[in-house]
């Protein structure tokens, strides 16, 4: 049996565990620069508020019904993300993490498995304080659409076992096809066409019909909706490029500004090169104007640096950000948006170069004593001469404090 473990309005209830006054009232996430809505609890979702609306749309609710905004605290939802996902993965053997808030877990061969499920909803509730929802069944189409279930029907206390084919039908029955994992737009226009409304009625097609109409992946959605077993776990794949981007809340002319706050944002690539163990042979800067001014025309403007030998080590990776900000002749151009990324990365031992000059090993133990210091005393406590923090110039207005990684945000006990 595949099931699919879900972390239910995962962004609000990272919130609410460390903010009760937020439980049982309508509270809404906004994306980085507080532009719209990433995130919605369930009160939030009865007012009508959808998915990626604009905030100045939806700030009425504010005074109206009392809705509560917080801005996106990205570093807090991954910490909580590793946490859920780390008792997961102790109870079974195989493991796909789908998303930040969302698992495949294969639990075929244990015994009980029901009861095992309803340990697991209690435990990952009862250590992080995050509510899951469990869907499972044969294979991973079948088990999203018992996961809907368990969200939708709280008679179903939060696990929804579709485990015989009696269950099957009537599941396909009560599903949309357009809320089937990985109907898109375009094979659901071509679905719709066909005269298919729900799960059952494309379940019903012939495998010739389903093979002339769709690729590969909509048979194997076909086969799987059947019954089948097609699509296995995933392990995930090395990464092959990382960026850290940002809007900001005014255009920024100033080059020594931009040149700090660029500084961070490739500090933050090395932060996440080291987690994964790797390092980049490339890094590429870009910077853009305003796209929807009407003062002046879009800008867009990129460049990279190509280092002798691959690194992750951040005074590095500033030093290249200075060479890249020179060759883009910004002279004045309101930069709005912003990013640093990592290419050609290398992940399995880095390769010398002929003619480096510089102390590799003495290089990598100075970057482990301060990421060792970040890890004690926070990530911004230590930082270069020419790095900057970026939230003066992102908007972050209601942002939560770091309360897991921070040592200064930890809630003090009175």
């Amino acid at each position: 049996m595949i099931a699919v473990i879900d972390c239910n309005n995962f962004f609000v209830s990272c919130e609410r565990v460390f903010r009760p006054c937020l439980l049982d009232k309508p509270v809404v996430v906004l994306s980085n620069n507080d532009g719209c809505v990433i995130a919605r609890s369930n009160e939030a979702k009865a007012l009508g508020i959808g998915m990626g609306e604009p905030y100045f749309k939806v700030k009425h609710h504010c005074q109206q019904s009392g809705l509560m905004v917080c801005s996106a605290n990205h570093t807090l939802y991954c910490d909580m993300s590793q946490r859920v996902m780390q008792i997961i993965g102790q109870y079974a053997m195989r493991m796909e993490q789908y998303s930040v808030d969302e698992a495949f877990v294969d639990f075929s061969g244990i015994p009980d498995v029901q009861s095992v499920a309803r340990h697991l909803v209690q435990r990952i509730k009862q250590c992080t304080g995050i509510p899951v929802s469990i869907g499972m069944a044969p294979n991973k189409t079948l088990a999203k659409i018992a996961s809907r279930f368990s969200k939708k029907y709280p008679g179903y206390q939060s696990c929804c076992f579709i485990d015989s084919d009696e269950k099957r039908v009537k599941a396909l029955q009560l599903t949309a096809i357009e809320d089937v994992w990985g109907v898109g737009r375009k094979m659901f226009v071509k679905l719709a066409a066909g005269g298919v409304k729900t799960a059952y009625d494309f379940a019903q097609w012939g495998v010739t019909r389903v093979r002339n109409s769709f690729h590969k992946l909509g048979e194997q959605m076909w086969r799987e909706l059947n019954g089948e077993y097609i699509l296995d776990l995933e392990t995930p794949a090395a990464r092959q490029s990382l960026q850290h981007t940002r809007t900001f809340k005014h255009p920024i002319i100033d080059a020594e500004t931009l040149h700090s706050l660029l500084v961070d944002f490739a500090v933050q690539v090395g932060i996440k090169l080291r987690k994964d163990r790797s390092a980049a042979l490339q890094l590429n800067v870009f910077v853009a104007t305003d796209r929807f001014s009407t003062l002046q025309p879009y800008v867009f403007r990129s460049t990279f640096h190509r280092f002798e030998v691959a690194t992750n080590e951040a005074r590095e990776l500033a030093a290249a950000v200075g060479q890249c900000l020179v060759s883009l002749h910004l002279d004045g151009l309101p930069v709005k948006r912003a990013g640093v990324g990592a290419t050609l990365i290398e992940h399995d031992g880095v390769q010398g170069g002929l003619f480096d000059t510089i102390d590799r090993e003495k290089q990598q133990r100075l970057q482990a004593t301060v990421d060792n210091l970040h890890a004690v005393i926070g990530e911004h406590s230590l930082r270069l001469a020419s790095q900057t923090d970026p939230s003066s110039v992102v908007s972050s207005e209601h942002r939560s404090p770091h309360y897991t990684t921070r040592l200064s945000d930890v809630i003090e006990v009175k």
